[in-house]
């Protein structure tokens, strides 16, 4: 996945207006504004780093010349507590201004991109793979979903307009499973995939029946989900979703399911921590 430039200077920049609103009190009144220092992202904890360029342009939109960086690790490269990410030299109001803007970001994406490498090798050797969902903060779904690819998962559709999913009130208000399935079918282009969300076996079958291209597993035991697999042969990805924690993956990896999404590792991760400190 690669981020759109435009995308992200905008999210920064609302960021910073945020933050900032029209003067940092603080700083403007403290700092002379041709003082310059030396800072470095450190380390506090081991993970996957994610978001550096981002957590840097920070930094350049503040000051659009003079900045400079040393960049010591990138984008999926893995932390041990300790270790410096980058330097980074500019004006002291750059810094003091743009701090925790840049902490923010890089800490979420990182914590991301840990959970989501935490859970990829948890079910390492199984046909598996973690997938993110929809349930991403508003206006960060971008960064979130590239965090998850930087951790070694993929991306679910990115939003409504990429696939079709019929999930279990869509069916419901659809006249069920057979009917809302071949409207569809009836109107989407021939580029569009079905994905339909089945509670039991018995819906499952009428999936099959109907030949969507995707069957997402909801809330099921992983003795369930293994007759899921037995029964469907291979005729449609099964995707296994609802509640799946760290404790439980390997688990579900091992019934032979194809996708498990995982909506914890955008809305609820912890963020990794990173500090930025002045060093001179």
């Amino acid at each position: 996945m690669i981020l759109n430039s435009i995308y992200v200077d905008n999210l920064i920049k609302t960021a910073l207006l945020e933050d900032i609103n029209y003067l940092d009190t603080t700083t403007d009144y403290l700092i002379d504004e041709n003082q310059e220092n030396t800072a470095i992202f450190l380390a506090k904890n081991d993970g996957v780093l994610c978001g550096i360029e981002i957590a840097l342009r920070v930094f350049e939109i503040l000051q659009p010349s003079g900045f400079e960086a040393k960049v010591y690790k990138h984008d999926g490269d893995k932390l041990v507590k300790g270790e410096i990410i980058a330097e980074i030299r500019g004006k002291t109001r750059t810094l003091l201004k743009g701090e925790r803007t840049a902490l923010n970001l890089i800490q979420h994406m990182s914590g991301i991109a840990t959970a989501t490498n935490r859970a990829v090798e948890i079910i390492s050797g199984t046909k598996a793979s973690i997938a993110d969902t929809r349930k991403t903060l508003p206006g960060m779904r971008p960064i979130q979903k590239y965090a998850v690819t930087i951790g070694g998962g993929r991306n679910h559709r990115y939003n409504l307009s990429d696939a079709a999913m019929l999930k279990d009130n869509h069916i419901d208000a659809g006249g069920g499973i057979k009917t809302a399935v071949a409207k569809l079918k009836a109107k989407l282009g021939h580029m569009i995939k079905i994905e339909l969300e089945v509670r039991n076996l018995d819906e499952l079958t009428q999936a099959l029946e109907a030949n969507v291209d995707v069957i997402m597993l909801d809330n099921m035991s992983p003795e369930l989900m293994r007759q899921a697999v037995e029964i469907t042969d291979g005729r449609a990805l099964l995707e296994a979703s609802g509640g799946i924690t760290d404790e439980t993956l390997r688990e579900i990896a091992e019934t032979g399911v194809d996708i498990i999404s995982m909506g914890a590792i955008t809305h609820s991760v912890k963020a990794f921590d990173i500090s930025l400190k002045i060093s001179d």
